[in-house]
């Protein structure tokens, strides 16, 4: 039997590394715009970063603890072990934990705040709403097939547009548009998360979107945010936004082949737990190549 790990090991679990790549791309991509448009920031930049880092910690930390209280994180879970599942943290701990990441958030907005103004403030208080109300609270979205959406907002047209308005004080057009991409990228490992749960979701009634659309409405979804994914960089080009976007989708298709294969093959389970760690692979891949080409000319 595997040894548990100790205390470190256990906060290393709960961080989830692997998830923390939904944060950055948004972020970079973000800055990719603000290059291109000549407003690129350093400090605002590093900030946003490191703020949208904690943001997502926090919440994958919140998502460990109100998981566990509602009884869903039950021994026939097919995800990765949760810490306080599997008793490594108490749920006190826990949630000690999610507020010092949400206020290591929040110290990177004050400067932000300092930087670009009071819209910076609404929109953390939003994140970090909405990062508490995914799994807990009296009505918590993603027991109410609300997670797609909100993961598309707020990792998408919130992290990117909000990464370039701290550094330009005003959103383009094109920040817009880039943040799609992104929001969709991100949205498509939830989806696998998601597909790979729904039968243990039924039992336990969470009731994701997967569990809405059913297995073959899932697949067919995370077909189309990957369609919307590729149309974005084509968009763009055609109608003179960037020049070089469209460079990204070489290496968006590479990095995609793997998951996508595999959720059109049927896989299902446990054997999805790889798909979800390639789809995380094909956001970040994606999500570089595509600030990259944003920011040049």
């Amino acid at each position: 039997m595997a040894m548990a790990p100790g205390k470190r090991g256990a906060w290393k679990l709960a961080v989830r590394l692997p998830t923390l790549t939904a944060a950055v791309a948004p972020v970079f991509v973000g800055a990719g715009v603000a290059i291109h448009d000549d407003v690129f920031e350093v400090g605002p930049a590093v900030a946003a970063l490191l703020g949208a880092i904690c943001l997502q910690i926090g919440a994958n930390f919140a998502n460990d603890v109100f998981d566990f209280k509602r009884g869903t994180d039950t021994p026939d879970r097919m995800g990765p072990p949760r810490a306080t599942q599997m008793g490594l943290l108490s749920s006190k701990e826990m949630l000690t934990g999610m507020w010092l990441a949400f206020a290591l958030a929040t110290a990177a907005g004050v400067y932000l705040a300092w930087a670009a103004g009071w819209p910076v403030v609404a929109v953390g208080v939003a994140s970090i709403l909405a990062a508490i109300a995914y799994t807990g609270g009296p009505w918590p979205t993603g027991y109410h097939a609300l997670g797609d959406l909100f993961t598309f907002v707020f990792f998408g047209p919130v992290a990117v547009a909000g990464t370039y308005f701290v550094q330009a004080g005003d959103v383009s057009t094109l920040a817009w548009l880039a943040s799609i991409p992104i929001g969709c990228s991100v949205t498509m490992i939830l989806v696998v998360n998601n597909l790979r749960d729904i039968p243990t979701d039924r039992t336990t009634g969470k009731r994701t979107l997967g569990v809405v659309l059913g297995d073959r409405g899932t697949r067919v979804w995370f077909v189309l945010l990957a369609a919307v994914v590729g149309a974005i960089p084509v968009i763009a080009a055609l109608t003179g936004m960037t020049t070089w976007g469209i460079l990204a989708l070489p290496v968006g298709t590479w990095w995609l082949k793997a998951p996508l294969r595999a959720v059109l093959a049927g896989v299902e389970g446990r054997a999805l737990n790889p798909v979800l760690n390639a789809t995380a692979r094909f956001n970040l891949m994606f999500g570089m190549a595509w600030a990259v080409a944003l920011a040049v000319r």
